[in-house]
């Protein structure tokens, strides 16, 4: 028969984090099997020793900073460290929580830890930067909520997030089923994937996600193992991670893919594959369909004169007002420098060149100011070019409608053209 304790050790080396505890002279006392693995050892090999036979500590300083901390001031610390791994030769960047272990009389007799590896989200922190540095973080805290649960739904164990998470000691949360602790709802919603678990005795990752007491949708990863105890009911481990921020990060890469980051139009990608759509539409049902384009005049200049953050509000205002001017059913993208292009589904050259021409005077009287001196005032070309039957694909129309831009460029600027 298995002992809360023999629970607690099967929990505790199922757990995919680092599991530890040292005494006051820094000696391992207890590491978990992820522990071992990582520094291919064996438990006597590791229990009586300490970090500098593991870690380069030169190489790791933040790692006995910390347990200084935790030994010294009686204090729990939550930090990150960039540890030197012996077996491995290689730097791991590690999310710990250290807490110091008391005695029945309150005094410190040594510190435990739990280390969870954040080297591959800090990669990806770091690729996240370079593209366009448009994401201001990533997921740099990760929870660990750890429970065992058996197949009537009864809490065999939770850790203290758990506890925290539920507004409940552990406690009083272990021994009670999860229709106890948490609304109906709730509970039958999650254990739709804990019944998994238990119907194909398969280990099982899921995306969860639940709504905290802020109002927002938090995003979790749950990764849950059968267990069996002899003699007991079938049983299950879970071990949930919050990946709220990973989730935003995703959505935002969704955004990159159409969206250009200065004006907040849609980028030149999202603008070709709309266009190859409305122009099979128009060759299949026979309809009308226009291209603008159009180009900022002497940009470079207003750039030379004052300064390339001017340029950009310039971009940024003159997106604006082309974006105020359009349809529904309307597509406008940057394409690229200081020129814009709007897709007109079912509009005739002629209703173009009239809606083209109210572009061009808006433009005109826009006033752009800021932290230089002096008013920013400028002027656009605008070439137009419409679907005709014997085009063969969109890039026809495009190609006219650029002839037609410059076209107007070189008639002076401030005017429209088409072809």
């Amino acid at each position: 028969m298995n002992t809360p304790t023999h629970i607690t050790e099967q929990i505790l080396n199922s757990v995919e984090a680092y599991i530890y505890t040292k005494d006051l002279a820094g000696k391992y006392t207890y590491a978990n099997q992820e522990v071992l693995a990582l520094f291919g050892k064996t438990l006597a090999e590791v229990v009586g020793h300490g970090d500098e036979e593991f870690f380069d500590l030169s190489l790791s300083v933040k790692l006995q900073e910390n347990d200084r901390k935790v030994i010294s001031q009686g204090i729990k610390v939550v930090s990150e460290e960039s540890n030197y791994i012996k077996s491995l030769n290689e730097i791991r960047i590690y999310r710990v929580v250290k807490k110091p272990i008391f005695d029945d009389e309150g005094v410190i007799t040594g510190m435990c830890g739990i280390s969870t590896d954040i080297t591959s989200e800090r990669q990806t922190q770091r690729r996240a930067e370079e593209q366009k540095h448009l994401l201001d973080t990533i997921l740099n805290n990760i929870n660990a909520h750890v429970y065992m649960k058996d197949s009537e739904r009864t809490f065999l164990y939770v850790n203290s997030q758990v506890a925290e998470l539920f507004g409940d000691s552990a406690k009083n949360i272990i021994g009670k089923k999860d229709t106890d602790v948490l609304p109906k709802e709730i509970a039958d919603h999650f254990y739709q994937s804990d019944r998994v678990v238990f119907e194909t005795q398969q280990r099982h990752i899921i995306e969860e996600e639940a709504e905290g007491d802020d109002g927002n949708t938090h995003h979790y990863i749950s990764t849950k193992i059968p267990f069996q105890s002899p003699g007991k009911l079938p049983a299950l481990i879970g071990f949930s991670t919050e990946v709220t921020e990973l989730f935003k990060l995703k959505e935002e890469f969704k955004k990159l893919a159409t969206v250009d980051a200065l004006t907040d139009l849609y980028n030149r990608r999202y603008f070709t594959e709309q266009a190859d759509k409305e122009y099979l539409r128009a060759q299949r049902y026979k309809l009308s369909l226009t291209l603008i384009s159009i180009d900022i005049d002497h940009f470079k200049k207003i750039n030379d004169k004052f300064g390339h953050p001017a340029g950009d509000k310039v971009l940024i205002e003159v997106a604006k007002q082309l974006k105020s001017s359009l349809r529904q059913t309307d597509v406008l993208a940057r394409i690229g420098g200081e020129e814009f292009s709007i897709l007109l589904p079912e509009t005739s050259a002629d209703e173009a060149e009239v809606f083209a021409e109210r572009l061009r005077l808006a433009q005109s009287q826009l006033r752009i100011t800021g932290d230089w001196h002096g008013e920013i005032q400028l002027s656009v070309s605008i070439g137009i070019s419409s679907y005709q039957q014997s085009d063969s694909n969109f890039d026809q129309i495009f190609s006219r409608a650029d002839k037609a831009l410059y076209q107007a460029k070189n008639s002076g600027r401030n005017r429209v053209c088409r072809q």
